[in-house]
């Protein structure tokens, strides 16, 4: 059979060239995946097999005690934290659970932290919802390493995204009430509660109270005078008023104001603070906004400041109280009656925890709120 060429003239031979040149280049290009694929493939399975002989090295942690191939979780003021597993050599603990090593070292810690005085005060208190000490260790350099169970979640996290249920919602309050009215039948005030320090087994519970670091206990030699507590403590938009007016004798209500910020977050305002001490954490920023949201108080709303030290040195505006149904807008009306029984300038008013988790009404709101 003659060549086709031979029977084209050139413009027809350089169209019909012209016309075949995609379908070369496309079969071209499918021949050149199908060996890149074929090639991957074996490298793949090569890989694999090499793993089946020679398995991956896992990365090696630091060793704290017994603990081996601990690894960094995160860092405190005064402290590390390491996740390692438990080797089963404790019987405080069993073999492979999951244990945070809080690596502390005392002689470089500032008052009113102290690694010490938190393993002393823990080592008594025995309750469902204040995370477990399991063992404390010294360790070379001078530091004391501390042992608990390791929690995976923090309030802190859980907030901002919102998808909290109403159900861990409720169950995380009663449980943090719970702590709270256990540590302060002891008369210890934890000094720093906030989202951070609720940690949960898991993204509905139970909850723990933890970070004891701060904490003041009646008992305790290395706390302060009871009319003498320090003042630096607590974390910016959770320290009550009476904190920032100078006042040294307060007591375990320090703690239900903070609690009432907590439980603002959780029944309405999820990853925002209740308060706002602005970009810097300035006392007087967050003062401002206390007064804003609160009003500005005088001797009637909050005669035992007439006490304190700091009260009276300074001339603020005069703001009026906001409607708590406008402060917590949207929020169920017995989760502000809640939060407005315990974010209260005088202290005395405020509820104990013990009087949220009897009383018959505040049981009824702590179990409605969300």
């Amino acid at each position: 059979m003659a060549d086709w060429r031979l029977r084209l003239g050139f413009a027809e031979r350089l169209t019909a060239t012209s016309s075949m040149q995609p379908e070369y280049h496309d079969a071209i290009g499918n021949t050149v995946r199908s060996l890149l694929e074929s090639i991957t493939q074996r490298t793949d399975a090569d890989e694999t097999a090499l793993e089946d002989v020679i398995p991956h090295e896992p990365q090696i942690g630091q060793t704290f005690g017994r603990y081996k191939n601990a690894h960094h979780y995160s860092d405190g003021l005064f402290s590390e934290v390491f996740k390692a597993v438990d080797p089963g050599e404790s019987g405080e603990t069993t073999r492979n659970q999951v244990l945070a090593l809080k690596v502390t070292t005392p002689d470089m810690m500032t008052a009113p932290h102290d690694s010490k005085r938190e393993a002393r005060i823990l080592i008594p208190v025995k309750s469902d919802h204040v995370i477990p000490l399991v063992e404390t260790f010294q360790q070379a350099g001078g530091r004391l390493v501390l042992v608990f169970p390791f929690m995976p979640y923090g309030l802190d996290g859980l907030l901002p995204s919102g998808k909290l249920t109403s159900t861990a919602r409720r169950s995380i309050l009663r449980d943090l009430l719970s702590g709270l009215t256990h540590i302060h039948s002891m008369g210890i005030i934890h000094r720093d509660i906030k989202p951070s320090n609720v940690l949960l087994a898991s993204s509905s519970g139970p909850a723990y109270i933890s970070d004891f670091g701060i904490a003041w206990s009646p008992t305790d030699r290395a706390s302060e005078p009871p009319d003498q507590k320090i003042l630096d403590v607590g974390t910016t938009c959770y320290r009550p008023p009476e904190l920032l007016f100078g006042h040294g004798a307060y007591g375990t209500k320090l703690d239900m104001w903070a609690a009432g910020c907590v439980a603002a977050q959780v029944v309405c305002l999820n990853g925002r603070t209740f308060f706002d001490a602005g970009e810097l954490g300035s006392e007087l920023a967050l003062i401002k906004n206390m007064f804003e949201t609160l009003g500005t108080p005088d001797l009637v709303v909050w005669p035992e400041a007439a006490g304190f030290p700091d009260w009276g040195k300074m001339n603020f505006t005069r703001y009026p109280a906001r409607k708590w149904e406008d402060i917590l807008e949207g929020a169920d009306p017995s989760a502000v009656g809640f939060v407005s029984q315990l974010v209260l300038y005088e202290s005395g008013q405020r509820l104990t925890a013990e009087e949220v988790k009897k009383t018959s009404e505040e049981r009824r709101i702590v179990s409605d709120l969300c």
